[in-house]
C-alpha cells in the first residue's frame, strides 16, 4: 500500500513537471531584488498562480511604517492553509526576498530561462525553487490521497483553515489527517522579523513541523548565529594642505580593521562539535567615508558580519566585538565611534524532535535520488531559527545543488538543475504523506 502511494506521488510529480517548471518561471521572471525590497508585487503573483490550483492564499500585508523603518519598500507574506482532518500540521516556508543580481550575468537574471536542463536567474535557487517544490509536492499529496473524495478536496479549497474529519474516505485507501500550511514570505534577506517572524508573533501560525527551503542532498538541522554592526568613526575633517588640523577617521578606521582582523585569525581555534559547521568568523562587507581626494576624511562607516557558532552566547559574542572596537579606536587619540546594532540572529540548534521528518527525508531522498542524504549544520543563518525560537520542530530540505555555491546563489548566472526540483518535490511529497498519513 504503502509503495504504492509512493509510486502514485511520483508519477504525478512526473506528469505535472512541465507545468511546475513553468510556475518557477513565473515566479523568477517577478523582480524581488532587497534591497530595494519592493515585494509585494511578486506575493500578488504568487497568490494568482496559487489561485489557480484552486488554493485561496491569505494575504498578510505588514504595515507600511513598519517596513520603511525596516529599510524596504513592501513586505506582503502568504498563508495557503490545507486541512485533511485532526493531527499535525507541517509548515512549508520559502521566501521570495533575494539579493539584487549585480553583474556578470550571461543570462537574463529575470528570464526563467532554460539552458542544458537549468533554469537560470535570481533565486530560481534561493528560495523561489522551492515555492515550485512545496506547491507541487502539497498538490500531488492531494491529487494521491484525496482524488477519491472530491467533496472532502473542495470543502478543504474552499474553508482553507477548517478541518475536514472525512478526509481519509477516500476510495484508493490511502488517509490523511492533519494539515499543511504553504508559507511564502518576503524578509530573509533583512532577518526574516517581517517575514516568519511577524507571522509568528502574531499566532497566524503554530504549526507541529516545519521544513523550510534547502538543498536536496542533505537535511540541515543546525544553523549560525550572525551579529550584524554599523560601526561610525568620527575624525575631524580638514584641507589636505594641513592635514595635521583634523583628526583622519580612515586611519582610525585601519586600526579598528586591523584589530577585527586580528581577532579574526583567533576564531579559527574556536571549533563547533556541529558536523558542518567549522569556527566562527567575522567579515567587513562594506565600507563608505569620505568626501573629497584633497580633504582629510571626518567620518568613516564601517559594516561588519560576525558569525557566531551554536556554541556561543550572542551576548558575550556582542560585547567582545564591542571591547576589540573600542580599544583600537581608543589607540588614537580624537577618534571617537558609535557602534549600531543591525542584526543579532540567534543560532539554530539541534534539536531531536524533528527525528520524524528527518528519517522521512533521508528514507525518501536515498530512494529517489539513488544516495545517501546526511544531516548537517550550515554556516548560513535563516528564518528556521524564528521558529525554532517558538518550539517547532525543523528541517531544512528543498530544491537545489550539494553546496551554494554549485547554484551561484547570490552570485552570477544563479540556477537550479531541474532533475534537483523534480526529485526534491517528490521527497517532500513522500514525506508529508508519511507525516499526514491517517
Amino acid at each position: 500500500m504503502m509503495t504504492t502511494a509512493y509510486a502514485q506521488l511520483d508519477a504525478w510529480i512526473d506528469a505535472h513537471f512541465d507545468e511546475e517548471v513553468r510556475f518557477l518561471q513565473a515566479l523568477v521572471q517577478v523582480p524581488t531584488d532587497t534591497p530595494p525590497g519592493n515585494n509585494t508585487p511578486h506575493a500578488q503573483r504568487t497568490a494568482a498562480l496559487l489561485q489557480a490550483f484552486g488554493w485561496q492564499a491569505e494575504a498578510h500585508e505588514v504595515p507600511r511604517e513598519a517596513v520603511q523603518a525596516y529599510g524596504m519598500q513592501s513586505v506582503t507574506n502568504l498563508i495557503v492553509r490545507r486541512r485533511y482532518g485532526a493531527g499535525p500540521v507541517v509548515a512549508l516556508n520559502a521566501h521570495g526576498d533575494v539579493v539584487p543580481p549585480g553583474e556578470g550575468w550571461t543570462h537574463d537574471p529575470y528570464g526563467g530561462e532554460i539552458d542544458h536542463g537549468r533554469l537560470y536567474g535570481r533565486a530560481a535557487a534561493v528560495s523561489k525553487s522551492d515555492f515550485a517544490s512545496y506547491a507541487f509536492a502539497v498538490r500531488a499529496l492531494e491529487a494521491v490521497a484525496l482524488a477519491d473524495a472530491p467533496a472532502v478536496a473542495a470543502a478543504s479549497a474552499a474553508a482553507g483553515d477548517a478541518v475536514a474529519p472525512s478526509a481519509g474516505a477516500s476510495r484508493s485507501g490511502h488517509r490523511l489527517a492533519g494539515g499543511v500550511e504553504l508559507l511564502f514570505t518576503y524578509d530573509e534577506e533583512f532577518g526574516g522579523e517581517l517575514g516568519p517572524g511577524w507571522l509568528l508573533d502574531r499566532g497566524l501560525t503554530k504549526p507541529d513541523y516545519l521544513v523550510a527551503a534547502g538543498f536536496s542532498y542533505q537535511v540541515v538541522t543546525a544553523h549560525n548565529g550572525c551579529l550584524q554592526l554599523e560601526v561610525t568613526v568620527h575624525g575631524k575633517m580638514a584641507h589636505a594642505a594641513i592635514p595635521h588640523t583634523g583628526v583622519d577617521a580612515l586611519q582610525g578606521a585601519t586600526r579598528i580593521l586591523n584589530a577585527l582582523y586580528e581577532q579574526n585569525q583567533r576564531y579559527q581555534s574556536i571549533t563547533s562539535a556541529v558536523q558542518g559547521i567549522t569556527h566562527p568568523y567575522l567579515n567587513v562587507g562594506r565600507i563608505e567615508g569620505g568626501t573629497n581626494t584633497n580633504v582629510v576624511p571626518g567620518k568613516v562607516v564601517l559594516k561588519l558580519d560576525r558569525r557566531m557558532i551554536p556554541e556561543e552566547d550572542p551576548t558575550e559574542v556582542e560585547a567582545d566585538v564591542r571591547r576589540v572596537i573600542a580599544q583600537a579606536a581608543a589607540s588614537m587619540p580624537g577618534i571617537t565611534v558609535d557602534i549600531k546594532r543591525l542584526l543579532l540572529a540567534h543560532a539554530w540548534k539541534p534539536d531531536t524532535r524533528n527525528a520524524p521528518l528527518v528519517q522521512a527525508i533521508q528514507r525518501h531522498g536515498q530512494e529517489v535520488f539513488g544516495q545517501p542524504i546526511p544531516t548537517s549544520g550550515t554556516p548560513l543563518y535563516t528564518d528556521v531559527r524564528l521558529f525554532g525560537a517558538h518550539g517547532v520542530p525543523a528541517v531544512i530540505y528543498g530544491a537545489g545543488p550539494r553546496t551554494v555555491l554549485e547554484s551561484n546563489a547570490k552570485r552570477a548566472d544563479e540556477h537550479l538543475v531541474l532533475e534537483d526540483l523534480r526529485k526534491a518535490t517528490k521527497v517532500v511529497a513522500r514525506t508529508l504523506f508519511d507525516i499526514l498519513k491517517g
